[in-house]
């Protein structure tokens, strides 16, 4: 009987006690308990998240929340820039081109960040692009881009900074009001805690000013319905009722952490993690490293499939493989969900472990060492 260890970058370890409220009987959402436990969740995520926009709940995946991204704020014809350099930064574009946006990309190599005055360079030279999207964290890198310079760059020229927050928001830092984001997508199911099925998005008053003017081509992923609805802390369609209950208890647990506790938390766990894989002959895929998973490229002759399969097989550690051109050359282990300090030494032991078993020349407990100084280093200052 093996013990399942879920470390991928999404769907990532849920707290007991949000699973416990899946277990209780289904009620109706049409009543004055739902709507105050809508607001309390609401309210909690507004501290989560750094923000007194309004966050509206869409019982989809955090790509159904992408999509109404684009399609409230976008007319056909109308230029968007794209911030691509990786597998999900990319869907921006594809969901621009689904909804007759004119793409404008700044592309870069798969692992490197954007640099702020290029973004600026190009606002300047194009001034009829009306929006910049972008993400906090591409999963497929590892890399986490600087959402806050590039976010006063947009703000200083007046644009709308969209930004995909999907797999970071809730354990990197990410300040919403302050570094000028009009729409922020997130997904239930990684740095929140909560399983998949329901993607929040926050909204500021200068996006709200956009999305009236836009002829809506949607019906489910009409925000303007969702903002209705908000009024009295209802909901326009049939919510996840029991998915909002777990939710909100996962709000309260990261709330009770403190949301700046929880960040350094997650930015140590990085830091231990890839001081370990380093130490092993594992190298950085991402140019600037996210706090909310490390995508390492495999050693000289390992192959990461037979690797990841055998992790899984002999210690049900489940980790991620690469995506696009980084498959078969990465793996990708998540610092975000209940994660700890032990989950990130037994995932580098198992690492070890395996290494040496397909053998490969690891001196055992290296990798272990060289996290545990980090875990060490951080209590020593604390």
């Amino acid at each position: 009987m093996k013990k399942y260890r879920l470390m991928t970058p999404g769907p990532t370890p849920v707290p007991e006690s949000s699973l416990l409220t899946l277990a209780r009987q289904v009620t109706h959402h049409r009543t004055a308990e739902f709507r105050a436990l809508h607001q309390e969740v609401l309210e909690g995520l507004q501290e989560v998240l750094q923000t007194k926009n309004d966050i509206l709940l869409i019982g989809a995946s955090g790509t159904g929340g992408m999509e109404a991204a684009v399609m409230n704020l976008i007319r056909p014809g109308s230029k968007m820039l794209v911030l691509a350099s990786g597998k999900f930064a990319e869907r921006w574009a594809t969901l621009g081109d689904r909804f007759g946006a004119e793409v404008v990309s700044y592309e870069l190599p798969w692992g490197e960040p954007f640099e702020a005055d290029e973004v600026a360079r190009i606002l300047d030279e194009d001034p009829a692009i009306e929006a910049v999207y972008g993400t906090l964290c591409e999963t497929s890198t590892g890399v986490g881009h600087d959402v806050e310079a590039i976010g006063r760059v947009v703000q200083e020229r007046d644009r709308l900074w969209v930004v995909d927050g999907i797999s970071g928001a809730g354990l990197m830092e990410c300040r919403t009001d302050d570094w000028g984001i009009d729409i922020l997508v997130v997904g239930s199911q990684k740095a929140l805690m909560t399983p998949p099925g329901l993607a929040i998005v926050t909204v500021s008053p200068r996006a709200w000013k956009k999305i009236e003017t836009v002829d809506q081509r949607g019906f489910y992923l009409d925000l303007l319905a969702y903002r209705k609805a908000l009024k009295t802390f209802d909901s326009p369609y049939t919510p996840p009722r029991s998915l909002i209950a777990a939710l909100a208890e996962s709000v309260r647990l990261l709330r009770e952490a403190g949301i700046e506790t929880v960040w350094d938390n997650g930015r140590r766990l990085a830091r231990a993690t890839r001081a370990g894989l380093e130490r092993i002959g594992f190298r950085m895929a991402a140019r600037r490293p996210a706090d909310a998973l490390t995508t390492a490229y495999v050693p000289d002759g390992v192959d990461a499939k037979r690797l990841l399969d055998r992790l899984e097989t002999r210690f049900g550690l489940k980790l991620a493989g690469g995506q696009g051109p980084l498959s078969g050359k990465v793996i990708r282990i998540a610092h975000m969900g209940q994660i700890d300090q032990l989950d990130i030494v037994s995932a580098l032991a198992a690492i070890e472990l395996v290494l040496v078993e397909q053998g490969h020349s690891v001196q055992l407990g290296t990798a272990v060492a060289a996290a545990e100084a980090v875990f060490a280093e951080g209590e020593e200052s604390d």
